[in-house]
């Protein structure tokens, strides 16, 4: 497998596991740059790939993945024609998005998530939801704040979510944002184990490996196909359904008031902090 043609994420290939690692450290592995495209292209290849059974994603640096920017807000296309082609304008920009997490719905490995830190936004909700197993750091933490900018709970992640902890859990956290420790995400049932911070990489695979040791990587593979069959097209549906009122809430305008708002509560404070230097 060719891993040279990857300038965002770093991907390794032993003892039966295949791990996707998003590699953007300095900008705390922001959606930006060829991360999701590079990851797209990572999960296909794996997918197919010989020798392995597991695929893990995680990330490198202090947190796993911090979303989109919001500061990106500006640089959008804000003048249209009529509703019609702002909202083309807004699919085509959330295209990115939805082809990554029916990537990874429709991923045939055992798909671990590895939360090595932070997750914030479509870092705390792309993900989550739509793994298999789900480990964490312990100083691991996620945070969503859709209602605060305006926007939907993104990725299916409404239906994914109210799976994996019960539909009154994922309303209460999707609807009012929050944020929740590794060990609360574990009391929820959303998080399978928790690893020491330090060496959580090493470990993750380790665990994995003493799992194939007397365990066959194709029968956990078939286990997870007939788990997952039932469940498939509802959630392929909930995520064009997540998209397409994604892209209404841009039509409606609200998310970029909000995002600009954020943004200049975001610059004030920095010059705050500048001052007092």
């Amino acid at each position: 497998m060719d891993t040279s043609v990857y300038t965002d994420i770093i991907v390794e290939v032993a003892d039966g596991v295949g791990v996707i690692k998003f590699n953007r450290p300095k900008q705390l592995n922001s959606f930006g740059g060829n991360l999701v495209v590079d990851t797209i292209d990572a999960l296909r290849k794996l997918n197919e790939h010989p020798d392995t059974y597991f695929t893990v994603i995680t990330g490198e640096g202090r947190f796993f993945a911090s979303g989109a920017d919001v500061t990106n807000v500006s640089s959008k296309q804000k003048s249209f024609r009529h509703d019609g082609e702002k909202k083309v304008y807004w699919q085509q920009h959330i295209a990115i998005g939805t082809e990554l997490v029916r990537s990874l719905i429709e991923h045939k490995k055992v798909l671990v998530l590895a939360m090595n830190g932070p997750g914030v936004g479509a870092g705390a909700s792309w993900f989550q939801g739509s793994s298999d197993i789900f480990y964490a750091a312990e100083d691991a933490w996620m945070q969503v704040t859709f209602s605060q900018l305006g926007l939907v709970p993104e990725a299916g992640s409404a239906i994914s979510w109210a799976n994996s902890m019960g539909t009154h859990r994922a309303n209460d956290w999707l609807m009012f944002g929050g944020k929740a420790t590794a060990q609360e995400m574990h009391q929820m049932g959303l998080v399978n184990k928790i690893f020491p911070t330090k060496g959580f990489h090493e470990a993750v695979k380790d665990y994995l490996k003493e799992m194939l040791k007397d365990r066959s990587g194709k029968s956990m593979m078939e286990m997870k196909r007939l788990q997952n069959s039932s469940t498939r097209s509802a959630r392929l549906l909930a995520l064009f359904e997540a998209t397409d009122a994604l892209s209404e809430r841009f039509v409606d305008g609200e998310p970029a008031v909000r995002m600009t708002a954020k943004m200049e509560e975001l610059k004030k404070k920095r010059e705050g902090r500048a001052s007092k230097i």
